[in-house]
């Protein structure tokens, strides 16, 4: 397999549980063991969009148990003779030759992956913001040669673009080094937030200048918070920023 790979980097490691729950997107080419025509193909593919059953394969890390799947979209871009090439987007999980060998029984005439590429995890996208170890190389070399550090920006990004696909909790300056301490979220605390949050959903808290702050669980949804003048809100279960970065300005059990 080939395409995007995200690689995290010191403390940008914390972040990496929450994006392997992100979405993906493949382009995989597939080989029929027989010919069919394209409309039964097409129409095959319509029926694999949405909630799928699927079991892993053998040779998966995971244990084999029969498991649901949301496949967002699955295209059809080309087809020659027996060759299919398709864009498919994913939730996390979805094994993709698995999905090619149930798509060939459905068929009617077997099918095998020959290829496949990841074109998207989560925020991260082929198109624009894919570097190749020969980049990353050259680019570092420059950056000890000239201390430039803009050379370095173009292929570290900051830790909350990993972020972007999180649903968001903006906190006051005052509520930030509780946080940092391992505090859960009060609504006093809270300054702004985004909608779409729903109990026991992974949030990104972020400062108002957007900095990231904590991974939290929600708590209660969007409007639930609006409504709320006390209690906690989310409890924080990965802090993200060093402790000190913001003045102590809380008391022991607040935040």
């Amino acid at each position: 397999m080939t395409g995007v790979l995200p690689i995290a980097l010191e403390e940008a490691t914390k972040v990496v549980g929450a994006l392997l729950l992100t979405g993906k997107e493949y382009v995989c080419v597939t080989r029929l063991h027989a010919p069919v025509a394209e409309d039964r193909v097409r129409a095959i593919l319509k029926e694999f969009q949405g909630i799928i059953y699927q079991r892993p394969p053998i040779r998966a890390s995971v244990k084999r148990r029969l498991r649901t799947r949301r496949i967002y979209y699955l295209n059809l871009l080309e087809m020659r003779e027996r060759n299919l090439l398709f864009r498919v987007g994913c939730e996390a999980g979805t094994y993709i030759r698995k999905l090619a060998y149930d798509m060939g029984e459905a068929l009617g005439c077997g099918a095998h992956m020959q290829e496949l590429r990841r074109t998207r995890v989560g925020p991260f996208q082929e198109n624009g913001e894919l570097f190749t170890l020969h980049d990353v190389s050259y680019f570092f070399a420059q950056w000890q040669e000239k201390e430039d550090e803009s050379l370095l920006k173009k292929f570290v990004l900051p830790i909350e673009k990993a972020l972007e696909f999180l649903p968001k909790i903006f906190i006051r300056d005052s509520a930030v080094d509780a946080l940092c301490h391992g505090a859960h979220l009060t609504a006093p605390g809270v300054l702004s937030l985004e909608t779409g949050i729903k109990p026991n959903t992974v949030v990104a808290v972020l400062t108002q200048k957007g900095e990231a702050v904590a991974l939290a669980q929600a708590m209660v949804s969007t409007q639930e918070i609006l409504e709320m003048d006390h209690g906690f809100v989310a409890k924080t279960q990965r802090v993200l920023m060093p402790r000190g970065v913001y003045p102590k300005m809380w008391r022991h059990g607040s935040s």
